[in-house]
Parts: structure tokens; sequence; C-alpha cells
């Protein structure tokens, strides 16, 4: 099992372990992280599970779609290394990533 680094809003930094085939927004919401809403539950229509990825990450992620970007450009913290985190399947491949909670809008 995959095991990832999630910081929150406040900079604490917590390992946690991310079974694959979850969407990383599973993984963080079931280990605690409060401040990741997730209120539309993963169907990709609310963009509170914004969270920035580490950047040598980026390429191991799939492409991000129309709606995905669309719901990004609302929040006034989006930079080059977000995502929504209802959108990203935990894969081998994402293990020892940091993964940053975005700031509430």
């Amino acid at each position: 099992m995959p095991t990832i680094t999630v910081i929150n809003q406040a900079g604490e930094e917590k390992g946690v372990e991310a079974e694959e085939g979850r969407s990383l927004m599973e993984v963080i919401r079931d280990n605690g992280f409060d401040e990741l809403l997730a209120l539309c539950g993963g169907c990709c229509s609310c963009a509170t599970c914004h969270v920035h990825i580490e950047p040598s990450f980026k390429d191991k992620l799939p492409e991000m779609t129309e709606d995905e970007n669309d719901l990004l450009d609302s929040s006034d913290h989006r930079d080059e290394n977000s995502r929504l985190s209802c959108q990203i399947p935990m894969t081998a491949d994402l293990a020892g990533c940091r993964v940053t909670l975005a700031q509430e809008d």
C-alpha cells in the first residue's frame, strides 16, 4: 500500500497509507483531515477537495478534465500544482507524494 504525506492548512504533516483504487480525496478524508470538505462526495462538482500536488508527481496523474479545470478556476488559491483530489486515483506510482490541502476560498 503506498504511503503519501498530507500537509494540512496549518502546515502540519502526516504520513498516511493510501489504498490503491480509492481516490486521493477518499484517502485524505478518511484519515481525519476535516478541512478537506469534499461536499459533493467525489462527483467533480464543488472544488472543496482542492489540493496542491508535489510538482515531481504531476506527470503520474491523469490529465485534467475540462470540468476539473473550470472548477479550479473558481479558486483564489489555484496554482500550477492544483488538482481536485476526487479526480486522482491512488496508484503505486504516487508512493511518497506530498499533497498540500488548499486554503479555503
